[in-house]
């Protein structure tokens, strides 16, 4: 059932606009909630309420009604007598059930989603439960993967991402575990990849700025039935361990746009160390300072243009080619070849890739 704090908000709320007070019992007579000016009732009277088949009752002063739930039977009391207390009365089991029914759909819809997700469901289960939670199952999707990095809480980032993604809009939030936060995004077609980076974008800067988390997201590729939504979070799953090993700059990653990252990601282990003893030796360069990787990146970036690159770091044109020769000297490449600058920037991507799966080992 819902939470004991939200049914004694809206009976409080109910309270203060009709001046009725309200208590509500489980069928044992146990009490559940009730507002500032009630009184429980009996717990045998209500015990043999529950048990009756009648749906309401006066006892005494009060007005007793039977609100159902699939699991058990709750008792509520409306402290007072005549019409005017038995309709109030049955206004506020009208909105109790209304929030039961709400929350059950926001948590089956919730589960159901995680299950579709992990690829537990069958297809037949796909569809028929889709029916009976209202999900359109042939409207163009795609995940969004909110990860919120440094073990922050991320009840803030839920509460703002359920503020954008609504269900009015056909999308759906819900969570696989405890560092991220997955958006079931709707689109209006499957080419939309712009609409869905602009979301993306949108819920990296709103959480960065209005949290002060730091977030990073990515996203799978569109699918056009609810059945393959599972492929796109696979794809946004990958998109987003691609993007921390090699895309560190960037906060918000595509599935199709990985470039060599991708490759680099499905090569096994072996033939990452193998390539990187091939090109290095004995000489392995794991331990390069920031400021060599700094100018080694600004090199290449520039096209290996030597002025642009200095300008750019704000150094001496002799000071940027001392740098580079003293790579060389220690590595054997010659980053200013551009044979040798591509081999250098494959390099440094695979051992990357590397410490990551050297980091998820340990």
């Amino acid at each position: 059932m819902v939470s004991t704090q939200i049914i004694k908000n809206c009976l409080e709320e109910l309270t203060s606009i009709t001046k009725v007070e309200f208590c509500i019992q489980d069928a044992s007579g146990a009490l559940f909630t009730e507002t500032s000016g009630a009184q429980a009732t009996d717990a045998d009277i209500v015990a043999n309420f529950a048990d009756s088949t009648v749906d309401s009752q006066i006892i005494g002063d009060s007005y007793l009604l039977k609100i159902d739930d699939e699991e058990m039977t709750y008792i509520l009391t409306a402290i007072g007598t005549g019409e005017y207390t038995l309709m109030i009365a049955k206004v506020a089991v009208s909105e109790i059930r209304n929030l039961m029914t709400a929350y059950k759909e926001k948590y089956d819809r919730n589960n159901f989603f995680q299950n579709l997700l992990l690829d537990n469901l069958l297809l037949v289960d796909i569809h028929n439960r889709a029916k009976k939670l209202h999900i359109d199952v042939q409207v163009p999707r795609a995940i969004i993967l909110v990860e919120i990095e440094n073990n922050e809480s991320d009840n803030i980032a839920g509460d703002l991402l359920g503020s954008i993604f609504t269900p009015h809009n056909g999308d759906y939030l819900t969570e696989v575990d405890e560092n991220s936060i997955i958006v079931i995004k709707a689109v209006r077609n499957e080419d939309d990849y712009e609409e869905l980076n602009k979301a993306a974008t949108v819920a990296v800067d709103m959480l960065n700025t209005e949290a002060m988390l730091k977030v990073r997201a990515a996203y799978g590729t569109i699918v056009s039935d609810l059945k393959n939504l599972s492929k796109s979070y696979k794809e946004a799953k990958m998109a987003m361990d691609v993007g921390k090993i090699f895309y560190a700059e960037k906060r918000v990653m595509s599935y199709n746009e990985l470039g060599i990252g991708r490759l680099i990601y499905q090569l096994p282990s072996n033939l990452c160390n193998v390539f990187i003893h091939e090109i290095f030796g004995d000489n392995i360069p794991y331990d390069l300072d920031n400021e060599t990787l700094n100018t080694i990146n600004a090199f290449l970036d520039n096209n290996l243009n030597v002025s642009e690159t200095s300008r750019k770091l704000f150094i001496h044109r002799n000071t940027l080619v001392y740098r580079i020769e003293k790579l060389q000297k220690s590595t054997g490449l010659d980053i200013r070849n551009f044979e040798d600058a591509m081999l250098f920037r494959i390099s440094l991507m695979v051992m990357n890739y590397l410490k990551y799966l050297d980091s998820k080992d340990y």
